[in-house]
């Protein structure tokens, strides 16, 4: 457990129990602190994002409940805590969303101006009748 460092991405496979049976979940994401060292206490925490929405797991490193731990990749970081990295996705989905809704009042724009043009159609028809 030794390697689990800030910034490394990781896969944890944790038992989970639902009723009287057990499975196992997997967490899959990067490591964004670890705390109280090797210590019976000592924690990691994991954030990954998930169709937009970051979610964190904070897991004891001695848990009994987790099953294996699995390094993905490893990172070289400058800090020891990497909560930036929160920041970093809010300011992605900001971005994202600014960029949905310039695209649909695009979209919005085109529909009306192609509705415009219908609504004109049928006048032009009837002008053209009234004149036959």
């Amino acid at each position: 457990m030794e390697k689990i460092r800030p910034g490394a991405t990781i896969r944890v496979y944790e038992k989970v129990k639902e009723g009287e049976k057990t499975r196992t979940s997997m967490f899959e994401g990067i490591v964004i602190a670890r705390k109280h060292g090797s210590e019976a206490g000592a924690t990691f925490t994991v954030r990954r994002v998930s169709q937009g929405v970051g979610m964190e797991k904070v897991f004891p490193i001695h848990s009994p409940f987790i099953d294996k731990v699995e390094i993905v990749r490893t990172s070289k970081v400058r800090r020891a805590k990497l909560y930036y990295l929160r920041r970093e996705s809010e300011k992605e989905t900001r971005r994202k969303l600014k960029k949905e809704l310039i695209e649909a009042e695009a979209v919005e724009s085109q529909e009306s101006a192609s509705a415009k043009v219908s609504a004109d159609k049928p006048a032009k028809e009837a002008k053209e009748e009234t004149k036959e």
